[in-house]
């Protein structure tokens, strides 16, 4: 693609974007996981904090006790592999408010982003943001049932900055 090309691109996506959701836009350029997620990511440190068991320790364990105890995603590199690898995407498939799931059926974590709907809402709009345009999608590293495992592409739109 040209310079030229690209510069049309850019400057067309941003043209949309600032008609469309000019607030969201500026905050999206600035949410960091230090100054915007991780005080969201705080209410989950009971179930998922420093005490919790690592991804691959987590795994090991039988399924009901999986169900009582939360994997460890209290600092960025632990929550990050939710979303990136090795656990690709479960970050979001449990935090999905319906809209993006066969069904309308929110994730199981959903609840837990806030007390009130208004703020489940706004948190889940705040991590979407934090993680960059496109870049939420339910899809697993690999493909499992009717679900493609998830692309270079779909990788490449996560933003999310440290």
């Amino acid at each position: 693609m040209s310079k030229n090309l690209q510069s049309i691109v850019l400057l067309a996506t941003g043209i949309t974007m600032s008609l469309c959701l000019p607030a969201l836009s500026a905050a999206a350029e600035e949410l960091t996981w230090r100054s915007d997620i991780l005080p969201i990511v705080a209410k989950c440190i009971d179930c998922h904090g420093a005490g919790a068991p690592e991804y691959n320790e987590w795994m090991q364990l039988d399924e009901a006790t999986r169900k009582t105890v939360g994997p460890r995603m209290d600092t960025y590199p632990y929550f990050m592999s939710y979303v990136v690898w090795p656990a690709t995407g479960a970050m979001m498939r449990r935090l999905d408010d319906g809209s993006s799931s066969p069904g309308d059926k929110p994730g199981n974590m959903y609840q837990h982003l806030g007390a009130t709907d208004k703020e489940r809402a706004n948190n889940l709009t705040t991590i979407k943001a934090w993680l960059g345009e496109g870049a939420w999608n339910l899809n697993r590293f690999k493909a499992k049932g009717d679900m493609p495992g998830i692309s270079k592409e779909q990788l490449e739109k996560i933003k999310a900055k440290y």
